[in-house]
């Protein structure tokens, strides 16, 4: 008797469930918080992207509820037919302000941010210099265009100038485009920008960076890695999301004004996605406006961030390079990274485990994110939860040092 033509794709997911590389959804059932309900459980909450707590700051709330009322919930159309708004173009002349570029442009999300952006800009004849760890978005969007393609080694500045001395001296691509996240989301290391940045000017290429976990975390009032480094002006292209910091949904692109405009006639998710819905645009429009009027947010970030890596450096947890909020507990093989995540849900903390393909095999980690929202006892609760497993699971040999009084 035949198999049916997809029966492959039980073998395939029996394949990652024997790895230990098959993640189950894990179903919410409260709003987005410090504190959530997870699959039947009441957790304490490490891996949201909500970094300022915008998801459920009461202005934020109240905008998106009045946009309701007064456009209904949905756009109609896409941008170009019947789908820009007048909030939409507000909301794009407040974000190039914000982010003090040129002009800006809106995407569904950040994911379609970078692969409506790169293969729109680049072509035959062009070049794109990829860090080693970009995201899936840069890495899908630089597969998507026919520019030819170097990756150099995570952060490796002189590798990069390496790669663009070559490309310089063969004097054949009409543009050079240089690719970076401003903060790496799996390792929450910040990129080497001015180095990057440097190299790029000597060479005559374009800089693009991916602000996605920088925007709201770095910078004045948020306004992400060239802000935080002084570089307005000298990068050429950013990228944002809206669906972290800004606690939404989309994303943006920012730079010339001729940049937005080839991007409205030619870039594919443009052209053939509906518009952001009202209630989306207005809660973007009130969430940057909330990032200027309280700065506390995010120093609050920051201050919690500082207190929980502390504390998972004081057990002897391995927290990579981390400089950020992103604080990834090293767990090497997936099976450990999976069981830890597990007994941490046990234990009353929701923090998943991150492993093949989105990072190497041997790279399994616990990925947690500290908010502006959480609490000293938040945070408290959840180193416990974590040296307990730890310990049980035998990754916590040595005495802790005693906690910083």
């Amino acid at each position: 008797m035949r198999a049916g033509p997809l029966d492959f794709l039980d073998d395939e997911v029996a394949a990652l469930r024997s790895k230990h590389l098959y993640r189950a959804l894990r179903v919410h059932t409260s709003a987005q918080g410090p504190e959530v309900d997870v699959d039947g459980r009441h957790l304490v909450s490490l891996s949201s992207n909500d970094y300022l707590g915008m998801t459920h700051h009461p202005r934020v709330r109240a905008a998106a509820e009045a946009a309701v009322r007064d456009f209904g919930v949905g756009s109609g159309a896409v941008r170009t037919i019947a789908g820009t708004l007048a909030m939409h173009e507000a909301l794009e002349a407040e974000l190039a302000e914000f982010k003090q570029v040129p002009a800006v442009l809106t995407f569904q999300s950040g994911f379609t941010a970078n692969t409506g952006l790169i293969p729109t800009i680049t072509g035959e004849g062009d070049l794109i210099v990829s860090d080693g760890l970009n995201h899936a978005s840069i890495i899908d969007g630089v597969r998507l265009s026919k520019a030819a393609r170097k990756v150099y080694p995570h952060a490796d500045v002189a590798a990069l100038r390496e790669v663009l001395a070559e490309a310089t001296a063969a004097a054949q691509y009409r543009l050079i485009l240089v690719a970076t996240d401003g903060v790496f989301s799996m390792d929450g290391d910040i990129a080497p920008l001015p180095a990057i940045v440097e190299a790029a000017e000597a060479a005559g290429a374009a800089v693009l960076v991916d602000d996605a976990h920088g925007s709201g975390v770095l910078g004045r009032d948020g306004r992400g890695t060239v802000d935080h480094f002084g570089l307005h002006g000298r990068v050429h292209i950013q990228v944002g999301t809206l669906s972290k910091a800004v606690g939404s949904l989309g994303g943006y692109v920012g730079g010339p004004t001729a940049l937005r405009e080839i991007l409205t006639q030619r870039s594919r998710p443009f052209l053939f996605s509906t518009s952001h819905p009202p209630a989306v645009v207005a809660a973007c429009r009130e969430a940057i406006r909330v990032m200027q009027d309280e700065p506390e947010l995010q120093a609050t970030l920051w201050a919690n961030t500082r207190r929980f890596k502390a504390e998972l450096a004081r057990l002897g947890f391995d927290t990579g390079r981390s400089e950020t909020p992103i604080t990834p507990v090293m767990m090497g093989d997936p099976e450990t990274a999976m069981r830890f995540s597990d007994r941490l849900m046990e234990e009353g903390v929701f923090a998943q485990p991150v492993v093949f393909p989105t990072v190497a095999l041997d790279k399994a980690r616990i990925r947690t994110i500290v908010t502006a929202a959480h609490t000293d006892a938040h945070l408290d609760f959840a180193v416990d939860a974590f040296a307990r497993v730890g310990t049980e699971l035998g990754l916590l040999t040595a005495s802790p040092a005693p906690p910083a009084p």
